[in-house]
């Protein structure tokens, strides 16, 4: 059987980019993750990396003249990894025209909340501030608008609470289950 090549963008803990390194391993996903982009050098996901052995580009955007030019090096870098899918698991930046122009079409990204509502960084707390009662998930195709390209795949759930972080442990225990699926349908 074929194995893919995958690679994950993320800037925090890292616990998607662990859930779907994990699922490979274990032959759930039909690929490998070869490779993980952080824009944060100090963020947990990078000692994560090094601990399931997955090789990883830590960069800090502001030692790049331009947004072009660390695009680049990460399209390089995807191409001589053979990297056939990118999954952005909580990578706080703006995907740009580099990496659009050599990727589109193979890039999804997760998102805490039922699109097109509450697009953007604080996508809980407008819900919350809103005083939605049913909150969710949602994988979509990566284009040139924020969190606005082609819906894949959505999942809400009911909170009455005012409590982001709950909402967010709600949902990530969504999001682990429902990206490795996503990504096993997609391969």
């Amino acid at each position: 059987m074929q194995h893919h090549r995958i690679a994950v963008f993320a800037s925090g803990k890292g616990t998607n980019f662990e859930a779907i390194a994990t699922a490979c391993s274990r032959g759930e996903i039909p690929a490998d993750v070869v490779l993980l982009v952080c824009d944060k050098p100090q963020a947990e996901v990078v000692e994560k990396a090094a601990r399931l052995g997955i090789e990883c580009f830590a960069f800090s955007a502001k030692e790049y003249s331009s947004k072009e030019e660390y695009e680049q090096q990460i399209v390089e870098l995807l191409n001589s990894h053979g990297v056939e899918l990118v999954c952005l698991a909580g990578y706080m930046r703006i995907v740009g025209s580099v990496l659009l122009e050599a990727y589109g079409g193979r890039i999804i990204n997760i998102h805490p909340s039922l699109l097109p509502a509450f697009a953007g960084a604080r996508a809980v707390e407008q819900a919350i501030e809103y005083g939605v009662k049913v909150f969710g998930i949602t994988i979509h195709w990566v284009d040139n608008t924020l969190d606005g390209g082609k819906i894949i795949a959505q999942q809400a759930f009911n909170y009455e609470g005012n409590d982001a972080e709950e909402v967010h442990r709600i949902g990530q225990q969504i999001e682990h289950k429902m990206y490795v699926e996503t990504i096993k349908k997609l391969l």
